[in-house]
């Protein structure tokens, strides 16, 4: 059965959720969406944990159903990177004082599932 692209995405977000998990994050949230304006396009960080040392790290999940098109990591281009720390300076706004933070990507492609740590900075 052939999977849509959001059927895809959705369950590469569980996949990279469950990952995480299994490596003791915790779930702070998911799908955090916050919107720009109505001409700007806003952000979204797909999720949110907490690392065993205190570090708040947004994740950004990219899943391909087959290998090509430069793979899923390649994927988190410049524009998308601004997007998710955009989300992420919104979210941060309800924190008093700042937590450490860092960007992570969950790559998969196909069936290969790649955590990159620290992928990318809000510099």
């Amino acid at each position: 059965m052939v999977q849509t692209t959001k059927e895809v995405g959705d369950d590469g977000e569980a996949r990279a959720l469950a990952h995480l998990l299994r490596h003791g994050l915790v779930l702070v949230r998911r799908n955090y969406r916050v919107a720009a304006g109505p001409r700007a396009r806003g952000g979204e960080v797909d999720l949110i944990l907490r690392d065993r040392d205190g570090t708040l790290v947004f994740v950004e999940v990219r899943a391909r159903a087959r290998l090509g098109h430069g793979g899923a990591a390649a994927s988190v281009g410049a524009a998308k990177q601004r997007r998710v720390i955009f989300a992420a300076h919104h979210f941060l706004r309800a924190y008093p004082t700042l937590p450490p933070c860092r960007f992570d990507v969950v790559a998969i492609d196909g069936e290969q599932l790649d955590w990159l740590r620290a992928a990318f900075d809000a510099d």
